[in-house]
């Protein structure tokens, strides 16, 4: 099994995402937390964490770690701080600990920040902060959803590298989506759009 570091494991779709991959045969989630009281939710079931600032160095965060999924934000607060130099921290962390592959959780928009008409200091920060995951030489997938709801989970989406349309999308489908993208055979090396959908998310990752 291989050990896939999830930073902003305490955040909504960030336990969404720690519980489907203590749920797999293939992958062992360790929540990266900021701080000694989020640890208890997450080690009451069997679940490892490590603490970790983004704002500060996170290079020990990566120790024996596989894989990693980024799934923190600063919910506009700190998005310098934590939504692009944090990101672009445990990036080159992850690079100098020879991590395999770098999941990243973007946001629809963030490929073309000065188009936005809102949120766009927010899409900028995620721009950078995937433009330098793009230039690490990592393996990476950038998961670009559109506005994040907490509907039931479909198991469905519809998947471009580019869709024509703004829309939304469960939490539970990003998650999911992002677990996903964890395996060597499926999206490498690739930036794609999710929102809710009628194909099923295997599929729709076969085709990236």
């Amino acid at each position: 099994m291989e050990n896939v570091l999830v930073a902003g494991a305490n955040g909504t779709t960030g336990k969404q995402i720690v519980k489907l991959l203590s749920e797999t045969q293939y992958f062992k989630p360790v929540a990266m937390v900021r701080s000694e009281d989020q640890r208890a939710q997450f080690e009451k079931d069997g679940i490892k964490t490590v603490l970790g600032d983004l704002e500060k160095d996170v290079s020990h965060a990566v120790k024996d770690i596989d894989k990693v999924i980024f799934a923190a934000g600063s919910g506009g607060k700190y998005v310098i701080g934590v939504d692009q130099e944090g990101a672009k921290r445990l990036i080159d962390s992850s690079k100098n600990a020879n991590i395999k592959k770098f999941v990243m959780l973007s946001s629809m928009g963030a490929d073309a920040p000065e188009k936005a008409d809102q949120l766009v200091d927010y899409l900028k920060a995620k721009h950078n902060a995937d433009e330098h995951l793009k230039n690490s030489g990592l393996n990476y997938a950038i998961v670009r959803p559109g506005s994040l709801t907490n509907d039931t989970p479909t198991d469905h989406i519809q998947l471009q590298t580019k869709l024509s349309q703004q829309g939304e999308i469960s939490r539970g489908d990003v998650a999911q989506t992002l677990v996903r993208a964890l395996h060597d055979d499926t999206a490498n090396k690739v930036s794609f759009e999710i929102l809710k959908g009628d194909t099923l998310i295997g599929k729709a990752l076969e085709n990236i």
